[in-house]
């Protein structure tokens, strides 16, 4: 296994690729084109069907499956921040499974499936070892049932857990066939520090909107478990995770955690055939931070346009078909 501080990272060539992507000339910018998405187009009905499953330490993770045929691919994927089996981008990528008859499922981090979890931890960036036992129990289970083949996909944090987890096990390939992250942070430093400035202020005051009363419920859990009035206070992610992210998953502070998270130094460590799509007018992930190599099973595609987890297509008032497509077709494409 590669360290994050390996000095090696990069040295191996990847596939860079602007894309296919082609925004609509209605939606401009980067910031248009990730809220428009997410709060105007209508998202697509799916009938999930939910599975709670005991975690070994004593808590509980809850999945949303859609089943399809027999014999067909089975898609899992993992959200991002705050997010759920109900946000845009899941309910666009698991209607597409269920009309190509496949089977899906959306695995809820702890704590984003409408009921807090029971343990003192809640999820973060580099969960690798939450990935990891999700996807030993998941793809057996699932191969059993008659998955022709197993894919992951990851969104936005839940893209970057996963890219860590590809990286850090070496033993991907013998679990999962292909793999697609979109939008994910890939330097949560560079990330962090970009949604802590201007405009982007108002992604970071959504995310500690929920966050914050989360936070207070855990501590009525666990009384004293980190710092009330740290949480409280903070106004970014920075300073959030400082106070809760970092004490809770056993790093030392944020800089230590973004630094061990991110998913960029461990990209060279991959052996499955995996999709990494981030547009460069992202404004979680400014163009600068992102990637331009990694281990020859990447694929870098970033287009120019997209924002984050955006991607919608024209005619007005717009659809979102364009991801979920792309990301199924590179997976049906990395293992023929």
């Amino acid at each position: 296994m590669t360290s994050v501080y390996s000095s090696a990272a990069f040295e191996a060539d990847a596939t860079t690729i602007s894309g296919t992507y082609r925004s609509p000339w209605w939606l401009p910018g980067g910031h248009l084109q990730t809220i428009y998405p997410a709060k105007c187009i209508a998202r697509p009905a799916v009938l999930y069907r939910r599975e709670r499953w005991n975690t070994p330490d004593g808590d509980f993770i809850d999945l949303d499956f859609v089943d399809g045929a027999s014999g067909k691919p089975f898609v899992v994927l993992f959200h991002g921040l705050e997010g759920s089996s109900d946000s845009h981008y899941a309910r666009a990528l698991m209607a597409h499974v269920a009309a190509l008859d496949w089977n899906g499922g959306v695995v809820h981090f702890r704590g984003c499936s409408g009921e807090l979890n029971c343990s003192p931890r809640f999820y973060h960036s580099g969960d690798a070892q939450e990935i990891d036992w999700v996807l030993r129990k998941l793809v057996p289970t699932m191969r059993a049932r008659g998955a022709s083949r197993f894919y992951a996909t990851g969104v936005s944090l839940g893209g970057n857990a996963l890219l860590r987890w590809l990286g850090e096990s070496q033993h991907g390939a013998e679990i999962v066939d292909a793999a697609c992250a979109v939008s994910a942070p890939l330097d949560l430093a560079g990330g962090g520090a970009a949604l802590g400035r201007g405009f982007n202020r108002l992604y970071t005051q959504s995310f500690l909107r929920t966050l914050k009363p989360k936070c207070l419920e855990k501590l009525a859990q666990f009384p004293g478990l980190f710092d009330r009035d740290a949480m409280l206070n903070s106004r970014d992610l920075y300073a959030f995770d400082n106070a809760v992210t970092a004490p809770l998953h056993g790093f030392r502070d944020t800089d230590d955690y973004w630094h061990r998270a991110s998913a960029k130094y461990v990209l060279d460590d991959i052996t499955v055939p995996t999709l990494v799509l981030n547009a460069r007018n992202d404004p979680f992930l400014p163009a600068r931070y992102l990637p331009t190599s990694a281990s020859v099973a990447v694929t870098l595609e970033q287009p120019a346009h997209g924002g984050h987890v955006g991607f919608s297509t024209a005619p007005f008032p717009g659809r979102l078909d364009w991801l979920p497509q792309r990301i199924l077709g590179f997976l049906q494409q990395a293992v023929r």
